[in-house]
């Protein structure tokens, strides 16, 4: 067997490679980013890889990857499902492996405090692989810190090539991160980036999808053809600002990227159909009925002065309108157009915040048509 060292060229979608006591962990926020992080469930969410695989070309017909993962279970609530490893030959998912052992940190949900139980690396195995030259990509868990300890081939490895796909870089909530899909390449953002045939790169950030300066910087700084803010749900899920400070933050989040891509097609998305938040305030709370988790909403749809779904999408229409007449390259998108009314009738939201994978199915789909397709906002005409 080879064994390869696992470097940054070996990978798609990190922004950094931390060095550990096991092997590297990709992170998904550089590391000045890092350091201004408010709390831990932030550093948690965006060490999840999503979206983040790695991508190498070899004619070996057994993969090995040694990993220690750490897994999150919430306090009183059922287990979650283990995180899972996507295995892709030449763009097509053929095998789903996981990975046994790992730690697993357990989240009180009503107060964020965390407890850690350390456990041992396991390895992901992928054999009978066809016994020609390919490139294969590995999809990370999306809901798992993974770090990655050693990959071990049959066969040399080396870097996959560029194949000059447009760069798409997204930004948004649990949702965007995957929150509800079986499997890494089963959230939204990267069906519709395989939809168009694009190199994603996901700042979904599940619960922190909050306005952060850090995160818009973070954003100018990053290479990318393509751009998309989803924004809103997190705001009302905390019941973190009014309307009088919601504006100019997302102002400021704006101007911050448009400092590092100027010309970028940059896409504005608001949330996509939310029954508990569209005309109640937050901030949300679990609701546990005993066997499964599920959220509700405890402000006061009296309370004008909150921030509500539906207020933050006529906001996000007024400021998308007003900076589009000096930004031609600026878009916007109801998320309630991804996922709306008639879409939760035929697929429910199960925990009512969250899609399952045919949400996200519908929701990637749809977002492929109506951005990438003729007159959206990243139509190959309108680059």
């Amino acid at each position: 067997m080879f064994t390869t060292p696992i470097e940054a060229n070996l990978l798609r979608g990190a922004l950094d490679l931390e060095r550990t006591a096991h092997g590297v962990l990709p992170h998904r926020l550089p590391a000045w980013a890092r350091k201004q992080f408010p709390d831990e469930n932030l550093a948690m969410v965006e060490a999840q890889p999503s979206g983040v695989r790695l991508a190498f070309r070899t004619a070996a017909t057994t993969v090995e990857l040694d990993v220690l993962p750490t897994r999150t279970a919430y306090l009183g609530a059922p287990p979650r499902p283990d995180g899972v490893y996507d295995l892709l030959v030449d763009g097509l998912l053929v095998a789903r492996a996981g990975a046994t052992g790992g730690n697993v940190r357990t989240v009180d949900l009503a107060t964020q405090a965390a407890v850690t139980r350390p456990g041992p690396p396991g390895t992901v195995r992928f054999a009978e692989l066809p016994a020609v030259a390919k490139d294969i990509e590995i999809w990370l868990p999306h809901t798992e810190t993974t770090e990655l300890i050693a990959l071990r081939t049959d066969a040399p490895v080396e870097a996959a090539p560029d194949h000059g796909r447009r760069v798409w870089l997204h930004h948004g909530s649990s949702i965007s991160h995957g929150s509800g899909a079986e499997g890494p390449t089963a959230t939204w953002p990267a069906l519709a980036a395989t939809l168009g045939g694009l190199e994603l790169i996901n700042l979904g950030l599940a619960g922190n999808a909050l306005l952060d300066p850090f995160v818009a910087r973070a954003i100018r700084d990053i290479p990318a053809d393509l751009i998309s803010i989803k924004i809103g749900i997190n705001l009302v899920n905390f019941d973190l600002m009014r309307l009088r400070g919601f504006a100019p933050a997302v102002h400021g989040f704006l101007d911050t990227i448009r400092e590092g891509h100027p010309a970028t097609p940059l896409l504005v998305v608001s949330p996509v159909l939310c029954p508990i938040h569209e005309d109640t305030p937050g901030p949300l709370a679990p609701d546990f009925d005993g066997t499964q988790l599920r959220f509700r909403a405890l402000g006061d749809p009296a309370d004008r002065s909150r921030l509500t779904l539906n207020v933050i999408r006529d906001e996000l229409v007024r400021i998308t309108t007003h900076r589009a007449t000096d930004d031609p390259n600026l878009h916007y998108l109801d998320g309630r157009s991804l996922y709306g009314t008639p879409d939760f009738a035929e697929f429910p939201l199960p925990d009512l915040l969250h899609p399952d994978t045919a949400g996200h199915r519908r929701i990637g789909e749809r977002f492929a048509e109506l951005a990438f397709g003729d007159g959206g906002a990243f139509a190959v005409s309108g680059v």
